[in-house]
């Protein structure tokens, strides 16, 4: 067996200098892993707040972990898989609620966006942070808010004023009690990540 095959940073077979477009078996297994830990974080805290029927969870700290660390690439599909577990019927968004019908409730705007907004972090991280800049916690940290000031917030936004039939004051009004907690876990996220791409510099240009 190769060396590419059993090194955690280097996941596909590769030409020298040239990245495999290929997903290997540990680029699989890291984006089922990261899908159960999305999962499972769904299922952390599930606070109700407000009167929206949306809670608070650790989702969108395993959501933006997985495009921070994975890359835009497996993080993504690692998010787009734990959407599509939950939209199939097994219990793994927040309050052990699945199916198609969530995907109409209040939260449906949030929970669309998270595969968008792991691309977004990962991107950034990948190829606005550079080198040197993913194993900088603060760095990290700007990469990860983007994805949740650019991506989960507004997403959240229309959902709320689309299922609710709300106006985008009273929406924004509702979505304003997410900002400390996901402050909270964008530093978590940056923290954890900056150490392992330091530990592991080469996670990310393995492969996306």
């Amino acid at each position: 067996m190769s060396a590419a095959a059993t090194n955690p940073t280097d996941t596909a077979a590769e030409t020298p200098g040239r990245p495999s477009r290929r997903l290997g078996t540990t680029d699989l297994a890291l984006v089922a892993s990261f899908a159960a830990l999305i999962s499972a974080l769904a299922y952390v805290g599930a606070i109700p707040v407000g009167g929206a029927g949306v809670p608070i969870t650790l989702q969108t700290l395993g959501v933006m972990l997985a495009g921070c660390l994975l890359g835009p690439v497996r993080g993504f599909l690692a998010v787009a898989l734990y959407l599509a577990l939950g939209a199939a019927g097994l219990p793994v968004f927040a309050e052990h609620s699945s199916g198609l019908g969530t995907f109409t409730q209040p939260s449906a705007g949030y929970l669309l966006s998270f595969p968008v907004a792991a691309l977004v972090g990962g991107l950034m991280v990948k190829y606005v942070a550079g080198e040197r800049g993913k194993t900088r916690a603060l760095v990290v940290f700007v990469c990860s808010l983007a994805g949740s000031v650019l991506v989960i917030h507004p997403a959240g936004i229309v959902g709320l004023m689309l299922t609710l039939d709300m106006s985008l004051a009273e929406a924004f009004k509702i979505d304003v009690i997410y900002w400390v907690g996901d402050l909270l876990k964008t530093t978590v996220v940056a923290l954890i990540a900056a150490e392992v791409h330091r530990a592991f510099p080469r996670l990310l240009s393995a492969r996306g």
